[in-house]
């Protein structure tokens, strides 16, 4: 083989390798925009399950507050209704 021919094969050795490691470089490129965008998609979901949350303890406590008070309600009438029981036992 002719010296030019050994450099034509050289340069086309370092060519492949240049190749193969650009190859790798985008796949690992690639790669980590997948584990990005799942990240991302990650974080849209935990997002939207605290909103989701929020809302139902918001609806749980109007619903707290609301039976606390017919809680007083009911209490305040069975007060009167006993005061009234009394009033009419001791007469």
């Amino acid at each position: 083989m002719t010296p030019s021919g050994k450099t034509v094969d050289v340069a086309l050795s370092q060519l492949r390798q240049a190749l193969s490691t650009l190859e790798s470089a985008v796949d690992g490129r690639f790669e980590r925009e997948r584990a990005q965008s799942d990240v991302e998609g990650e974080v849209r979901r935990v997002h939207a399950d605290r909103s989701r949350l929020a809302q139902e303890l918001d609806q749980a406590e109007f619903r707290a507050n609301r039976l606390e008070e017919v809680n007083r309600e009911v209490s305040r009438r069975l007060v009167t209704a006993m005061e009234t029981i009394r009033a009419v036992l001791d007469r």
